[in-house]
């Protein structure tokens, strides 16, 4: 029995440390090379398809450079203004969020960082189970040890959802504003940033209340906000 338990575990162990080769692997890849996909853009494409066989997702990867400094500056002050100094956690973030939800007694805020979205939106489904938190720490730390934060935004604002099979910042310019990524003034990039907790919901209702007014706090902060 002890023999079988060593072994199990073996296994197990060897399965891990595996699967952070994999993601090491690939993470290097990235450095100069686009990823076709996320785990999240296939998850989210297998649930449009299971109603329409033949949906596709919207994305086109645009360069760093391509994309308006305006949604650069509203994504960084709506989603993690320290991105820029911190190492991939932002504590004083995590507090926050913490103290609000415990106030609220219900998730209200998130603390994750650009970076640990990233690592969420590159690799991990969208269950919440302690495993998954860890190996998203492990991952968030490894994207800022071999990725630049000029390149872990660009990743960002290229594979990030934002409405129903609208992935990356060229797709959603052309899907609300019949514009390009490069061509989105603050007032657009604004909204865009304060759509990305809830970007289907928001995909279906453009103009409520709390999306106008978030997206008007986020243009007053983007001139605070500095950009990699």
């Amino acid at each position: 029995m002890k023999q079988t338990i060593k072994l199990f575990f073996g296994i197990l162990l060897l399965w891990v440390l595996l699967y952070q080769v994999w993601v090491v692997l690939h993470i290097l890849w990235w450095v100069d090379h686009n990823p076709e996909s996320t785990a999240f853009m296939a998850a989210q494409l297998e649930v449009l398809q299971e109603r329409a066989p033949d949906a596709k997702l919207k994305q086109h990867w645009v360069p760093y450079a391509q994309i308006s400094q305006h949604l650069k500056r509203a994504v960084i002050a709506a989603e993690d203004s320290q991105f820029v100094v911190h190492q991939g956690f932002d504590w004083v973030g995590i507090e926050t969020a913490f103290e609000k939800n415990l106030k609220k007694g219900r998730i209200v805020a998130g603390g994750s960082t650009i970076s640990q979205q990233l690592a969420k939106n590159l690799f991990l489904s969208g269950h919440r189970t302690p495993w998954r938190k860890a190996q998203e720490a492990v991952i968030t730390f490894m994207l800022e040890k071999l990725l630049s934060k000029r390149r872990i935004l660009e990743l960002y604002l290229n594979v990030i959802e934002w409405g129903e099979g609208v992935f990356g910042a060229e797709a959603a310019a052309r899907h609300y504003f019949h514009s390009s990524a490069r061509a989105l003034t603050s007032a657009q990039s604004a909204r865009l940033a304060a759509m990305v907790p809830n970007p289907r919901f928001y995909d279906a209702h453009r103009s409520t209340r709390y999306l106008n007014r978030h997206a008007a706090t986020i243009q007053a902060r983007m001139r605070l906000v500095k950009i990699p």
